[in-house]
């Protein structure tokens, strides 16, 4: 764990990785007082579960999906910042970068949740982490942030919600015409449960947004979590010490000869270019001295710049097709070395997503049960927004985008309402705060981080 290599760290370098730790463990209890409280806001609502219980079950299962989800969207946060760029900054310019964002990504958390506005713990933390790495590269004049990346983001967090309401619409129309037991569509009654039926549909319904949350949401701290990590400890978490380097190693040696012996015909050269590289990279795996930070660094960037390689020829079709599948597998190991997350990071952040949780659903709760239609939430509303939401994220983590639990979720309720009532069963004043806070999100965590950053740096 980090903490057994923060004596290797001087002592004002060691409390400035502590406050970065402590604050990503903040920003995540954040983002379970927002996002995590829809997972949990139709059981809650409804009766179907006690709060506590349902936190704690919620808890569980968002843990799981962090667990399972791998990493896909962890590693889409980390690329938004190139971290080859920080890794070779000193301390103190690493130290004011992450605490630009994780401060942004807090103060507006925090204002946001304060006034039970719905708004996007994936929208601010992506706003932060643009911002903060615009003015890094606006000083050093090298490269910039992965706009790239970000705008692949930016779509996934424009349709998903888009999406949600009009899947949310289809399913509610879907249950009006099939379910002939019409309790379901009933609001709840104070101080009841629903019948048991209608509450297993809704506990499962739960069990599933919070999966799926964690499989995509909870993966953005961990993703922060790692930013931090490798800023101070590049020589610990550049490389995934977690695996013998011999692993690394013979990934390598593997493709050179595979491709040696596979290269022939128009593009033998550029195959045997390309095997030429790989043993470029097993040759220096083997000599480097893994105690040294610029070592450690090149070998990153070797592995990097060969899967890169392999990618660009795999995409082209220039690899011959009968050695593809092979070097397909070797690309995942190679991968493996530098995209990865240690196990108590994960449980790190699980746990941080069921305390926030704990200490700041009801405004969100109250907000999505009765604020966001004139009615108050149906059953067969909670039920076909979760489901909704969870098919959503789910298919989202598959292509290892973030999208906003809280803004599919609420575009989902807002579906189901206009299902039951049209447009006019909207309540325009929570709509328009939701859309306000959705469109600002971005442009003011831009600014905020970036101010921060040219602040910070001056003081550290």
């Amino acid at each position: 764990m980090a903490l057994a290599f923060i004596a290797d760290l001087p002592t004002s370098v060691a409390i400035l990785f502590l406050v970065c730790m402590l604050a990503v463990c903040f920003f995540e209890a954040i983002n379970g007082f927002h996002d995590t409280a829809n997972a949990v806001a139709t059981v809650i609502y409804t009766q179907t579960l006690k709060p506590m219980t349902a936190v704690i079950w919620s808890g569980i299962w968002n843990f799981l999906g962090v667990y399972v989800g791998g990493i896909a969207v962890a590693m889409g946060i980390v690329k938004l910042i190139p971290l080859n760029d920080l890794i070779l900054q000193p301390l103190g310019e690493n130290s004011a970068l992450v605490l630009a964002i994780l401060l942004a990504a807090i103060i507006w958390n925090l204002g946001t949740w304060y006034l039970g506005i719905p708004c996007s713990s994936s929208h601010t933390l992506i706003g932060s982490l643009l911002g903060a790495g615009f003015a890094f590269y606006s000083i050093h004049h090298a490269g910039g942030p992965n706009w790239k990346k970000a705008a692949d983001i930016g779509l996934s967090l424009l349709l998903s919600p888009a999406f949600g309401f009009s899947l949310a619409i289809l399913l509610m129309y879907i249950l009006r015409n099939t379910i002939k037991n019409k309790v379901i569509f009933k609001e709840p009654e104070k101080k009841k449960a629903p019948p048991m039926w209608i509450r297993a549909i809704l506990v499962t319904t739960c069990t599933l947004v919070s999966f799926f949350h964690g499989s995509n949401d909870g993966q953005k701290g961990v993703g922060l979590l790692l930013v931090v990590l490798m800023a101070f400890m590049p020589l610990q978490y550049a490389i995934n010490h977690g695996e013998p380097l011999e692993k690394f190693r013979n990934s390598a040696r593997y493709v050179e000869s595979t491709l040696n012996q596979s290269a022939e015909g128009a593009n033998s050269a550029h195959i045997l270019a390309l095997a030429a590289q790989a043993g470029r990279t097993a040759a220096m795996i083997d000599s480097a001295d893994m105690k040294d930070k610029d070592q450690v660094f090149a070998v990153r960037s070797s592995i990097q710049a060969l899967n890169r390689s392999i990618e660009a020829d795999l995409k082209s079709n220039t690899i011959p097709a009968p050695v593809v599948g092979a070097i397909k597998h070797e690309l995942k190991t190679l991968k493996s070395s530098y995209e990865y997350a240690p196990l108590w990071a994960i449980v790190l952040i699980a746990f941080c997503l069921g305390v926030g949780t704990m200490i700041g659903w009801k405004r969100i709760v109250v907000t999505i049960g009765e604020k966001i239609g004139k009615t108050h939430l149906t059953y067969a509303q909670g039920a076909s927004a979760e489901i909704c939401a969870a098919a959503t994220i789910g298919v989202s983590t598959g292509f290892g985008l973030p999208v906003s639990t809280t803004h599919v979720l609420s575009s989902g309720i807002a579906g189901t309402m206009v299902a039951s009532g049209g447009i006019k069963n909207l309540q325009r004043k929570t709509i328009k705060n939701i859309a306000i806070a959705w469109l600002l999100t971005l442009p003011v965590t831009f600014v905020l981080a970036a101010v921060l950053f040219f602040f910070l740096r001056i003081i550290l």
